[in-house]
């Protein structure tokens, strides 16, 4: 990547830094090989939900990291960088209660259609996700119950949870 900053101090888009290397090694993963580093150390899985930016935390759904964080999950494949935090947090609160090997394999097979084809985002996951939170859910720490509803604009970019 280039430097963060123009010339007059402006912070710079990633898209406008991004060399054609770095393009590619994005497009197709290979930037997250160093992760398989963490992997073998233990302090990441192959599999299991991205960390996000404390800021982008959804309240009450703290238990997606309940689990280590993994290099793909179900998140990843099923919206990737085009879905909000609180999708990815849900799909991922998704995974957690389905998780098997076959969910596994599903998320293999996807992560290497994503590689080879792109991201593609899968309304009906994210919906299925939303859908099974709808029971009263208890935040960590709260005796009180708490129903989720997707958040009406939820696909935009940026959108943080308050």
């Amino acid at each position: 990547m280039g430097t963060s900053h123009d010339s007059r101090g402006r912070r710079l888009a990633d898209e406008q830094r991004i060399s054609a290397i770095g393009k590619f090694l994005r497009s197709t993963r290979l930037d997250e090989l160093p992760q398989l580093l963490n992997v073998l150390r233990g302090n990441m899985s192959f599999i299991g939900p991205r960390p996000l930016l404390p800021v982008d935390q959804f309240p009450g759904l703290e238990a997606r990291l309940a689990i280590p964080p993994g290099i793909t999950g179900w998140a990843q494949v099923n919206g990737g960088r085009e879905v909000s935090a609180a999708d990815k947090a849900a799909m991922d609160i998704w995974y957690l209660k389905h998780a098997s090997v076959w969910v596994d394999l599903t998320i293999c097979m996807k992560t290497i259609e994503m590689i080879l084809f792109g991201e593609r985002t899968n309304e009906a996951a994210i919906d299925a996700a939303w859908d099974e939170l709808k029971p009263p859910v208890r935040a960590i720490g709260s005796s009180a119950p708490e129903t989720y509803a997707r958040p009406p604009l939820s696909r935009l970019r940026g959108l943080r949870p308050r």
